[in-house]
């Protein structure tokens, strides 16, 4: 038997009988295509694309490990999944901190 838990309080789901929701989110970088003038139409693209990759070429192991697509997966239980529906990103939860101006 599968076993499922909240992921954000614990809960285990699958004794309590509660329903399981499930948030998926996906992380990647966004673009904006920019509109294209007569001076791109005048470039060289093959030259463009040597750019490229010589300069891929030096990038370092790092920079190139780094995914540009991330998902995620959490299960959780009803009351987690309420919280998270009002406030998704966590801004009302960080704004409770009130630190002090040392």
């Amino acid at each position: 038997m599968v076993h499922f838990t909240c992921d954000l309080c614990g809960k285990d789901l699958t004794a309590c009988g509660d329903p399981r929701y499930v948030v998926k989110i996906e992380a990647f970088p966004g673009f904006d295509p920019t509109e294209i003038t007569e001076d791109d139409l005048d470039e060289d693209p093959m030259e463009a694309v040597s750019q490229i990759l010589q300069r891929d070429e030096q990038l370092s192991a790092e920079e190139t490990s780094t995914p540009l697509r991330k998902g995620f997966r959490f299960d959780l239980c009803p009351g987690c999944h309420g919280k998270f529906l009002k406030d998704p990103l966590g801004k009302e939860f960080l704004r409770s901190f009130d630190f002090s101006k040392n």
